[in-house]
């Protein structure tokens, strides 16, 4: 069987990422996204597993909150659009508003999907150190997996370098201190190649 190489995405922290970098104007396109970092990392997803859930609407939306939302679709359409996606789509609790089942769902399919032998890399994207135990779990498979972390410029997950490596994806220059006994590299993508106006 050929060695398989996964993506799973924590998709509302990507989301929330880019929204705070580039505002609500712009967005990223996700397949030049990927597209993109398979060129810079040289890999290629076979396939990718994206988690999110949809933010609530407001019975009367602010027009921040229409911009916000208008940018949401906008991004969540380009992932969905995207080849070798399969798309989990959680929901929002209507009293907190907090996001449901979508990080437990990420845990449970990164770690059967590796005790079954189904990829033999794995890349996960969020900057969420709650996913560690998840990582830490597959390194216990029979057969080893090599395990990565990415997380955006703006998100990285700095506990999580300390155990695998990481690549950090960045649009510009970024000037941040790292501890020596962390496992990172920087990967830069320009920006103009993954933003679109919405």
């Amino acid at each position: 069987m050929k060695n398989k190489t996964f993506l799973f995405i924590d998709g509302s922290n990507l989301y929330g990422g880019q929204y705070e970098l580039f505002g609500p104007k712009r967005y990223i396109h996700f397949s030049k996204l990927i597209e993109k970092l398979e060129d810079n990392i040289n890999v290629s997803f076979d396939e990718i597993y994206f988690y999110t859930s949809y933010s609530p609407k407001s019975k009367k939306p602010t027009a921040r909150e229409k911009l916000f939302l208008k940018n949401e679709a906008f991004f969540y359409r380009s992932v969905r659009d995207t080849k070798h996606v399969i798309f989990f789509k959680g929901y929002r609790s209507k009293t907190s508003r907090k996001e449901k089942e979508v990080d437990v769902k990420l845990t449970a399919d990164l770690v059967s999907l590796g005790f079954l032998n189904k990829f033999h890399v794995a890349y996960l994207f969020t900057g969420d150190a709650d996913f560690l135990q998840a990582l830490f779990t597959l390194q216990k498979t029979p057969k080893k997996k090599d395990l990565y972390i990415l997380s955006l410029q703006n998100k990285i997950m700095h506990k999580g370098a300390f155990y695998f490596p990481t690549l950090i994806v960045a649009f510009e220059k970024i000037h941040v201190s790292f501890h020596a006994a962390q496992k990172i590299k920087v990967v830069t993508i320009s920006a103009t190649d993954v933003l679109r106006d919405v």
